[in-house]
């Protein structure tokens, strides 16, 4: 108190001394600071960037069948074990999403007053592309957030989230109502076409001036070097028409899932074909990259250079050396602390070496010998008992009576493995989490991959023209499972075969090869949902193997139940977050919440 009179009391000697405070004000710049400072300007849209959605560890499988964690206080455990509240939401989008759409819509709305160039054919160049990333953009943090937040109200109707086209400032009524689904997805799909209409598909160096953009050509740029001043491959990493087309089939996959197409105003033959339209685009149209499933581990990784993707990849995080994932995810006896533990229900998941389910009569599945003969991708994407991947080519021993490595009746300290499990992927063993090495290697995050769109298509294309069905475009559902199941190393198709004469049986195996592709890559929390599951799914009881080491080379496994899940029938649909609710009237909850 006393220091606040003695401010005041200066006060009216500090107030004829303007220029005393003039740097300080310097510093505040305001939105026409941007005109003539592109450099600024382009910052302003860089706060989307900084805080796009895409996380680079597994937080939502936590919250699913496909895994558990050791650690007590993380929140997705809370979340799955009945602490989901409109107050405690990990999932929640909502601030960080409207935090950069206002970031982009001040952008758009002042886009056009930059000099970005003293060419004029530049200045719309420039103009252009910083435009398209702007929607392109939007349409992202607008998906993610209907994908947080969108659901039924108690009036029965699909709602979305509030749709902000234009920026907020003091004056602005904040009191905003929720646009309907329908139109969410419409507002979405209309951003990444402005997007894509704008955008280069690709940033690329054009060697031929003949390779100018029409609609460039038409303003005087016939060089190829002044079109690679704007759109060259030094732009690599920023939104582009490739990026705008994955975010559309993205939406349209979603809202023609059962959870959302009676209302979302999209069709199962609409999302196969926005799927279709990009697979289209692919420098070998409808090709797998043979190893885009170990897209994390892969060799190429350590010379990738700056903007460049790798075939699997259609947007990537920048790469940089790190050891974070492998310190949270090693076993502790490789100096990790064990955090994401696969769980036995995505293990059973995984097929045998022919194709078969191991339930299946014709699998040859041995429960003594449970993880010989399965599909290769188990050895990719989960440390079971004898894995060799990390421990020097030496067979692991995941038994409850060997210390650190044992499963859920030994969890000291909390990182021992509650399932019997590690998790692989995403991991790369050549990093070394001892303190003494901390040796660490390339990670980048992918945001989007192939494999996941070659997905969206094959369930899409199930759904609209049956499995063996063609639309627009002449692959069947049949045909892209098959390309999925031989690159994973597969050796058979008399399963595929099978599923190919029934529509159920092949949406059953398109969710299952969804499930092992793209396992530890945050979708399943929100497939399960979208696909309004039963309950008994969404609540399926977690359960881990308990591993005895008989002595003579051979152990016996014993499954068990590790964790119970406790999700509510209105929890297929997010919650819009309760301090908003609180805040503004015209916002309606979603039922249950």
């Amino acid at each position: 108190m006393k220091k606040i009179i003695t401010l005041l009391a200066f006060l009216p000697l500090l107030a004829a001394c303007d220029d005393l405070f003039e740097p300080a004000l310097e510093n505040n710049r305001d939105i026409e600071a941007m005109y003539q400072d592109p450099s600024y300007a382009q910052g302003i849209l860089a706060n989307a960037y900084i805080k796009l959605p895409y996380a680079t560890s597994p937080n939502s499988d936590l919250a699913t069948d496909d895994a558990v964690t050791n650690e007590n206080t993380n929140n997705y455990l809370r979340m799955a074990t009945g602490s989901w509240s409109a107050s405690n939401d990990p999932t929640s989008r909502w601030q960080d999403c409207y935090f950069c759409i206002q970031f982009i819509n001040i952008f758009l709305e002042n886009v056009d007053k930059v000099e970005w160039a003293a060419d004029e054919r530049v200045q719309t160049m420039f103009r252009d592309r910083l435009t398209g990333e702007a929607y392109g953009l939007r349409a992202v943090f607008m998906y993610y957030l209907l994908q947080a937040h969108g659901g039924y109200t108690e009036d029965g109707k699909l709602m979305g989230v509030p749709i902000l086209l234009s920026s907020e400032d003091p004056d602005s009524d904040f009191n905003h109502e929720r646009a309907t689904y329908a139109a969410c997805v419409e507002q979405i799909i209309k951003d990444a076409d402005k997007a894509i209409e704008l955008l280069p598909l690709d940033y690329v160096d054009l060697k031929n001036n003949a390779d100018v953009p029409q609609k460039y050509q038409e303003i005087g740029v016939t060089e190829a070097s002044t079109y690679n001043r704007v759109n060259g491959i030094n732009m690599g990493g920023l939104m582009t028409a490739r990026i705008a087309m994955a975010v559309k089939a993205q939406v349209a996959l979603m809202a023609a899932s059962p959870a959302f197409s009676a209302e979302s105003g999209i069709t199962w033959k609409q999302a196969a074909e926005y799927a279709g339209d990009l697979l289209d685009k692919m420098d070998n149209p409808w090709t797998l990259d043979a190893d885009g499933n170990t897209w994390y581990d892969n060799a190429e990784i350590t010379n990738l250079v700056s903007g460049a993707n790798p075939e699997e990849i259609i947007w990537r995080g920048s790469t940089a050396d790190e050891l974070t994932l492998e310190q949270n995810n090693f076993p502790p006896s490789l100096y990790g602390n064990g955090r994401v533990n696969p769980s036995q229900n995505l293990v059973d998941a995984f097929p045998m070496a022919n194709g078969y389910p191991i339930s299946h009569s014709k699998s040859d599945y041995n429960e003594d010998k449970p993880y010989e003969n399965r599909d290769p991708r188990l050895t990719h994407y989960i440390l079971y008992n004898g894995s060799t991947k990390l421990n020097n080519g030496q067979a692991i021993n995941l038994a409850a009576s060997n210390n650190y490595n044992a499963n859920a009746t030994n969890t000291e300290n909390g990182r021992s493995t509650r399932t019997g499990y590690y998790l692989l992927k995403l991991l790369r063993p050549g990093c070394n989490p001892n303190p003494q090495y901390n040796t660490a290697q390339r990670h980048y995050s992918a945001r989007i991959r192939y494999t996941e769109i070659f997905l969206a298509y094959a369930e899409a294309a199930n759904e609209a023209y049956g499995p063996m069905g063609t639309g627009k475009y002449p692959y069947s559902a049949k045909d892209i499972i098959k390309k999925i199941r031989e690159r994973a190393g597969i050796n058979g198709e008399g399963y595929l075969d099978e599923c190919a004469g029934d529509p159920d049986k092949m949406r059953e195996l398109i969710r299952n090869e969804r499930r092992l592709e793209l396992c530890f890559e945050n979708f399943r929390f929100w497939d399960l949902r979208r696909w309004k599951v039963d309950m008994e799914k969404l609540n399926e009881t977690i359960r881990g193997v308990k591993i005895t080491d008989n002595g003579n080379g051979s152990f016996a496994y014993e499954e068990l139940d590790v964790e119970i899940r406790n999700y509510s029938d209105y929890m297929y649909y997010g919650p819009i977050p309760h301090s908003e609710i609180l805040k503004w009237s015209n916002l309606k909850q979603n039922k249950g919440w």
